[in-house]
């Protein structure tokens, strides 16, 4: 280390000088002053300081240097009012040719445009009510003060009158009282209302499930004088299904197959709906499409039995082998293991139709068929009021059609009631000549044989008695008539 030249400590000093200086080492302090004042001053550095001066005022007043203070203040002001910088009369101008070019534009005129157009005119197109409550009594008044019945306030009016009512009489039916409720319905307008009366029902069996099978009766019934009301149920219901299954909505689920299975026990949905129904719940079972089948087929599996025993037997298989895979929960396995004790005791507590709900004859029944797979148009416009320029002709319509279908109804329940009577009286009658044919055959003995084969039967108790409390309780069972007590007396003297 001593042999090596180092450098000493000054001139360690003097390199780092130098490295500060930079490049310019060889000059001198003064030029290196000169060098930072013209590094301040930039690009400009062969100005002067008045010129650097004003370039900086230039810079504060932005790219419109040229302008004075007056021409800037008007300019911020239109800035306010937005980048539109033209006069009143470009501005006209331009919406004129704007409405120009609107009326010039054609109109797509499909029909999911044209439906569209419909229903926001019946949504904004309300009459005086407008969606508010409004007294019955009131109501009938505003009715009655009305002078145009084709008008839109009036048609509007009598709708809401129509849905409260549909709405009214669908809550409060139940099985003690459906015949009395039949009647009312049918006096409203179910063609103007039928998407009504099927929203109704399903959200009525979706509040109140346990009521499914009189909501199914009600249908039923309405079915057999309105084919397209239970149509156009059976196409909501199973598009709410379709809903359900694919975002996995188990109460609604449930709701709308129990409704499904209650309908086919009415006969208004064929059978083979709910075999597909249960083919596609079981054909990637999990423990909740297993519980809703198990409850589908405690509900139906009675008609089902009757209508296709083959395919019920095909359902019950699949159920033999998700026990056999053994692959769902413990709980649902004794569900299925109670589907099968239900199915050998044949369904029995859970009829198909119960007799109170039993209200329309099977030749009277018409039967729908729609798939699952199918695209199912709702019909969501039926719910939704629209002015109707016939008005009048169909309210007139519909009363022929009512007073034929009530006076039908009447007449039906009029026979029946004469068939009961009639019943009453023939059982009546036949009991009176039965009595009658009694006394006339009431024959006398004169040969006394009743007498001798009487005697006969005491002589062969008595002495075919291992003692006397056998023969004791031996003659006590035998028939006596009237009179013949004497006899028994003198067979145990003798």
């Amino acid at each position: 280390m001593n042999g090596l030249c180092t450098l000493s400590h000054i001139d360690r000093v003097k390199i780092r000088k130098r490295g500060t200086k930079g490049k310019h080492e060889g000059n001198s302090d003064d030029k290196d002053g000169e060098i930072r004042k013209r590094g301040r001053k930039g690009k400009h550095d062969g100005r002067s300081d008045d010129e650097d001066g004003e370039i900086r005022k230039r810079g504060k007043k932005g790219k419109h240097e040229d302008r004075s203070d007056e021409e800037d203040g008007e300019i911020r002001k239109r800035g306010r009012q937005g980048k539109d910088r033209r006069s009143d009369d470009e501005d006209d101008s331009k919406d004129r040719r704007r409405r120009d070019r609107n009326k010039d534009a054609k109109v797509d005129d499909g029909p999911r445009f044209q439906k569209l157009a419909e229903m926001q005119e019946g949504m904004t197109n309300l009459g005086k009510s407008g969606g508010v409550y409004i007294p019955p009594f009131k109501l009938a008044r505003m009715m009655s003060e009305v002078q145009d019945k084709s008008s839109m306030e009036y048609q509007r009016m009598t709708w809401d009158a129509l849905r409260k009512s549909i709405n009214g009489l669908v809550n409060k039916v139940n099985a003690t009282n459906i015949k009395n409720i039949i009647p009312e319905l049918f006096a409203e307008n179910l063609i103007r209302g039928r998407g009504l009366f099927c929203r109704s029902c399903m959200k009525s069996q979706m509040a109140s499930p346990g009521f499914t099978d009189v909501f199914a009766a009600l249908v039923a019934v309405v079915n057999t004088k309105f084919p397209e009301v239970g149509d156009l149920l059976l196409r909501r219901i199973i598009l709410q299904l379709q809903r359900a299954y694919k975002r996995n909505d188990k109460p609604q689920l449930l709701a709308a197959v129990k409704f499904i299975a209650h309908l086919v026990n009415q006969q208004i949905v064929h059978e083979l709906i709910a075999l597909e129904l249960l083919t596609t719940l079981l054909e990637n079972p999990t423990d909740d499409s297993v519980e809703v089948v198990v409850g589908f087929v405690t509900e139906c599996g009675s008609i089902l039995q009757d209508l296709s025993p083959r395919g019920l037997h095909g359902i019950f298989e699949r159920f033999r082998g998700i026990l056999h895979e053994g692959e769902i929960d413990k709980r649902v396995q004794f569900l299925i293991e109670g589907l099968f004790a239900l199915r050998k005791a044949k369904f029995q507590g859970h009829p198909a139709v119960r007799p109170e709900l039993d209200l329309v004859e099977l030749e009277d029944q018409l039967t729908h068929e729609v798939s699952l797979l199918d695209k199912i148009d709702p019909e969501i416009s039926l719910d939704i009021f629209k002015l109707d320029p016939n008005f009048i002709e169909n309210e007139k319509r519909y009363e022929d059609l009512k007073k034929t279908i009530i006076g039908d109804e009447f007449e039906e329940e009029e026979e029946e009631e004469e068939e009961e009577g009639g019943e009453d009286s023939d059982d009546e009658e036949d009991e009176s000549s039965e009595e009658e044919d009694e006394e006339q055959m009431r024959i006398r003995d004169e040969t006394e044989t009743n007498l001798v084969n009487l005697r006969r039967t005491i002589y062969l108790t008595i002495m075919s008695s291992v003692d006397f409390e056998e023969a004791g309780h031996k003659l006590l069972k035998i028939k006596l008539e009237p009179g013949q007590e004497m006899e028994l007396c003198i067979m145990l003297l003798e």
